[in-house]
């Protein structure tokens, strides 16, 4: 068998196509950039055309350079940014508002009025998620209550909601399908994760008409046909990016766990059969779905990651490229006492903070871009200690951990952390596990794969981060110094 698979990777910041052969080896890739609106204070947007026309154009891009036939590609799959939340008019095919980004904060007030301890206690046990704006139920209701005639659209069956796989797959089968997959749909805090359903009580809760909703399938699963590419492509897989990394990674018995860099950073845990309820704040999700029979995971999500870095060059100008951070931390002052918490957009897990806003702490006279760099990737590092540590607590046993996301190249970055978490870090050949993720699915999709075990033995090791012990004590007492800098940023 020579047909390829094409992994669409819609992410925050860009929207890439990667071309894999029948053997899961990375042939080639075409990315582009979209804008980021951010119109109010928290508040942060995608033009929900632009993210289509760049996943329409990578995609094109790259089937056009290889000269391919729609009959040389065995499936697509979809990986995509998850909770963003899009409406869009199912006779025209517009979106009604731009689309909020899993990153907005608009919602942290109508959140706080829902907090109580019966409310949360119900969305817990049902969804395994807090009350919180990242997650896509907010959104869908702060549209309806804040476009005109949004709801009485809705109320008429005028108006369909998606994550941005549903809107990809809309488009693509030119409105024929309206779908999303049982990962993506366990972050809208709309889907009892137990009984595997839209849940009625909580559509109540946020007031949200179940004629939006999308068909839920498996990760696995035939999700319509595209004729945008010259010729007729199945759609065979999808799941949303941290699921999907988790897959990529090859996380597939219980125990194991991944940490995704890219514009946030993601640490899921394999958890089996088994729905752990956190008693430290993280999320339980679920991991993936396939013939019928989930996996479920936990979670701690961390807002600003690669972002961070992405603010340093664009905001601060610090650098023009990421690449270059790597050489610059290694001029820092050793004995710098500069601490940045990235709370950009708020604080994610076990925080939770939705109004925390970032710091830089211990500045002084000799304090210069190398010092505030570090610290920046640090602090990075230090929310993964954090997570861990809180997935300790819930009694996970953790002796090694995968990365991998765009942040992963830095190889100081990759050291720094299996130092200061004190376990084997391994990082991948292929770092955009992602887009991996969503070639395997779609791969046992086309039976190029039989399943995820035959998956499994494709992964490879790039390289193995061993912990050092040298400045052990420094770094903890530096790690002391960033838990006191966040309490001085929680709201």
């Amino acid at each position: 068998m020579n047909k390829k698979i094409i992994a669409i990777d819609q992410g925050t910041t860009s929207s890439r196509a990667v071309l894999f052969d029948h053997e899961g080896v990375l042939i080639d890739h075409e990315q582009r950039e979209f804008k980021q609106f951010f119109p109010n204070d928290g508040w942060v947007e995608h033009d929900p055309e632009e993210i289509w026309s760049s996943v329409f154009f990578v995609t094109d891009t790259l089937i056009k350079r290889h000269n391919l036939k729609s009959s040389d590609i065995a499936s697509i799959g979809i990986t995509n940014q998850r909770e963003t939340t899009l409406v869009w008019n199912k006779k025209t095919g517009k979106a009604i508002y731009p689309a909020i980004v899993w990153q907005d904060r608009r919602t942290s007030e109508f959140c706080n009025v829902l907090r109580n301890p019966e409310l949360e206690k119900m969305v817990q046990d049902k969804t395994g998620l807090l009350i919180d704006p990242y997650f896509s139920a907010s959104k869908l209701a702060w549209i309806l209550d804040n476009v005109e005639g949004a709801r009485e659209s809705a109320e008429r069956g005028d108006l369909l909601f998606g994550t941005v796989d549903s809107f990809l797959v809309w488009k693509l089968t030119g409105g024929l399908e309206h779908k999303t997959d049982a990962s993506n749909a366990s972050r809208t805090m709309l889907f009892n994760i137990k009984e595997n359903i839209w849940d009625s009580e909580l559509l109540d809760l946020f007031k949200i008409p179940k004629s939006m909703l999308p068909e839920v399938c498996d990760n696995v699963h035939y999700y319509g046909t595209t004729d945008s590419f010259g010729g007729s492509i199945g759609i065979g897989g999808m799941a949303g990016d941290q699921q999907a990394a988790l897959i990529g990674q090859g996380c597939f018995n219980k125990g194991d766990i991944k940490s995704t860099y890219g514009t946030g950073c993601f640490v899921i845990l394999n958890t089996g059969k088994d729905f752990l309820k956190s008693k430290n704040r993280l999320l339980s999700t679920i991991a993936y779905r396939i013939n019928g029979e989930i996996t479920y995971g936990m979670e701690g999500s961390i807002f600003v990651a690669g972002s961070a870095i992405q603010w340093l060059r664009d905001g601060l100008k610090f650098f023009k490229s990421a690449n270059e951070t790597e050489a610059l931390v290694e001029q820092a002052n050793l004995d710098s006492r500069v601490i940045v918490v990235p709370a950009l957009t708020g604080l994610g897990a076990p925080h939770w903070d939705p109004e925390a806003r970032g710091a830089i702490f211990g500045l002084t006279r000799d304090s210069g871009v190398a010092d505030i760099t570090r610290a920046t990737l640090e602090s990075i590092i230090y929310q993964t200690k954090d997570l861990l540590e809180a997935m300790r607590q819930d009694g996970a046993e953790i002796k090694k951990l995968k990365i991998d996301g765009g942040m992963v190249v830095n190889s100081w970055f990759n050291q720094e952390l299996a130092n200061v978490l004190n376990i084997k870090t391994y990082r991948p050949k292929v770092i955009e596990t992602t887009a991996v993720g969503a070639a395997y699915l779609a791969g046992i999709s086309a039976g190029i794969y039989p399943d995820l075990k035959s998956v499994a033995k494709v992964w490879k090791s790039d390289k193995e981060f061993i912990p050092s012990t040298t400045n052990k004590k420094k770094a903890d007492q530096k790690y002391l110094s960033w838990q006191e800098a966040v309490k001085k940023t929680l709201t």
